[in-house]
This record gives C-alpha cells, structure tokens and sequence, in this order.
C-alpha cells in the first residue's frame, strides 16, 4: 500500500477497497451517497446555461448535450477503488475546463512559447484585443488567477456581463458594470477574460487548444478519444492568415470540454503526481508549483485551479488538497496526502462526496 501505479491506456486497474486502505462499507456508503443526492437540474442543460445573464446576453452561442445521472470515480494510488452511475459517459463539465485550459498555457511556458508568466499579453497577441492603455498592463499571471480586469467584448458578449460575479459570495450585483481596478489588484470570476486567456494561449500555439491538449497530456496518460473541447458558433478567429476555432474556458453559453469522469480520473493523476506519467515528464514541476500556489488576491485560488486554503474548501482534507471544479456539481478533487482522486459529476452535494470518501480512509 502507498505506491502509486499507473493505468494502462483507455482502461482501469481496479483493486479491492480494503486492500487500498478503505472501509468497504463506509465506501459504499460515500459512493450511495453520491449517486442518490443528484443534483437538481434538468435533464436539458440548455436550460440552465446563461440564464442568469441579463439580456440579450441571456441566450446560447454554443453546443450543449444533455446530462446523464449523477456518476463519479474514486481512484487511490492510481487503482480504481469505486465508482457509479455512467462514469465512461461523455459530459459537459462547465468550469472544470479552466483547469485544462491552464495546462496548455503551462505547456506554452514549458516550451518557452511563454517566455514569463509576468510578461504582458498584449507582445504575444496582434490586433486591438490587448491593445488599450489597460488591457496593455495585463499578464499572463494576471489572467490565470483571474485578476487581470482585461475589458471587452468577445464573440459578441462585453466583460460587463460577469461584473460582480463570485464564486461562494455576492459582491453586487451581477452584469451591473462597476470601476475597474488596477491588473492583479482585484479578483473576479469572469468567464469573458477566461476566454480571452484561450484565445490568447492560440495566437501563441497557432494550432487548436484541444490539438495542443490531445497531443501533449491526454494521449501520453492513456485517456480515451471520446472526449471533445467545444467552441462557441460564432468563435472562429484569424490566426496567422488561417481561421481557427477559439474554444471556451467553461460552458457559460455552450460548449467547453466534454468528457468523462474516467478521463478526468486520468487528468487528476498526472496532477497528483506532479506532472509525471509513468516515468515521463508532461508537466514541469515549476509549472505545477506555480499553478497551486495561492492568489494574492484571493488565496482560495491558484491558476485557473481551486485550493484547499485554511481546509475552507474540503474540511477533511489537508491544505495541499486542489480540484477543477464546474457547475452542476462537476469536481476533479486531488487530495495528495491520501494520494487520493475523487470525480463527481451532477452532484447535488460534491463537498459531502469528497468529506465521505476521505472518512472511509482507516
């Protein structure tokens, strides 16, 4: 016990819970719970997707599937230990998708298409799209810890929308503009600057996002080719004389990465093994030690990454721990010192999930 393994490509190695270090009961008591505390949504996600948002903003730009029941993984020492419902299905995952966008920016900054997290944008990018006095001042950093306060209007919807919008707290009210402070001065959760931030990563990489990400992490650890990472309709952008789609940092209006919780498993690994897979290096540890460590502005946040600051998060679990986390209940929870990975999609209660799984633990 406490060597981590890792899966043969598209399959798991599943292992008995009491061998992994697990109640067998108590699992499955965690595991009952998940699937029966489903989310209240319905069925049709479009139905939820923008709906907050004021007119005319208020309305879909991209795909949307409909959901499947409430379904996850538990995967410890790189065994499967549990799981439930439909966890090979393919599903919207909303914001966890920011957590792989950060991976094709770290992977720029490995490659040294990013020379520093510190420098500005606006040299990596032609055209007006960082081209105003502040827009001009906002970085890399800035962007991946979501305090750049980059201004505009993208694929048709202004900045304006997700002014005033947070995560856990109400700081105004949402889509009311408000003064914008200083780049790396304010913290706001802003799915237009998240997209700004993928646009971005394309003019650098010159090739699709989902190409980079397929290529450099989700082929080399084994996931599946069922995954997809959707744009939005309108989302076609000219990069160096060729028209490419600009695929979106979440679902907020549509599309986003589609994929299943066995997949997600996979992505959780690598992060819980610091960027290594099986003997080979994907991910730079220097990448991985910047992405995780605590927004200034706000600590419970890292690049594009939630963190487990003060156990505010996920009480039972030490500070180290991190997760993509998306609306609906979708979560890829890394709980290092357990060497530990817990995915729930369409959770009504995913805290309860992770606090019931790491409790199984003797």
């Amino acid at each position: 016990m406490g060597t981590v393994v890792f899966p043969p490509p598209f399959a798991w190695d599943r292992a008995d819970p009491e061998a992994l270090g697990f109640d067998p009961d108590d699992l499955a008591r965690a595991c009952n719970y998940a699937e029966t505390s489903e989310i209240d949504w319905p069925t049709d996600v479009g139905n939820i997707v923008s709906r907050d948002d004021p007119p005319p903003y208020n309305r879909l730009i991209g795909p949307t599937k409909p959901r499947g029941a409430a379904s996850g993984v538990v995967v410890k020492d790189g065994r499967l230990a549990a799981d439930w419902g439909t966890p090979e299905r393919v599903d919207m995952t909303f914001s966890a998708t920011k957590s792989y966008l950060w991976a094709c920016v770290a992977l720029a900054i490995d490659r040294g298409l990013i020379r520093d997290v510190d420098e500005t944008v606006s040299g990596y990018v032609p055209g007006p799209l960082f081209d105003s006095p502040s827009n001009r001042r906002v970085t890399w950093r800035h962007l991946l810890q979501q305090t750049s306060e980059w201004s505009g209007t993208l694929f048709g919807i202004p900045d304006t929308v997700d002014h005033n919008r947070s995560v856990g707290a109400t700081t105004g009210i949402k889509g009311q503009p408000r003064r914008l402070q200083r780049p790396g001065t304010f913290w706001e959760y802003n799915d237009i600057r998240v997209n700004a931030l993928a646009l971005a990563a394309l003019h650098v990489w010159r090739e699709p996002l989902p190409c980079v990400l397929r290529r450099e992490i989700m082929d080399p650890i084994g996931a599946t080719a069922t995954w997809q990472w959707r744009a939005y309709d309108n989302a076609h952008v000219d990069v160096g004389g060729t028209t490419l789609a600009s695929v979106p940092g979440g679902a907020h209006w549509g599309g986003g990465l589609w994929i299943s919780a066995y997949d997600h498993a996979r992505y959780g690994l690598l992060m819980m093994a610091r960027g290594r897979w099986d003997g080979q290096r994907i991910l730079s540890e220097a990448c991985i030690a910047q992405a995780l460590a605590p927004c200034r502005v706000n600590p419970r946040y890292g690049f594009l990454w939630w963190l487990n600051t003060e156990r505010k998060a996920w009480p039972r679990a030490s500070e180290r721990a991190f997760a993509a986390v998306g609306a609906g209940g979708n979560l890829v929870c890394v709980v290092p010192e357990h060497r530990l990975i817990v995915v729930t999609r369409w959770a009504g209660d995913a805290t309860g999930v992770v606090a019931r799984v790491i409790a199984a633990l003797r």
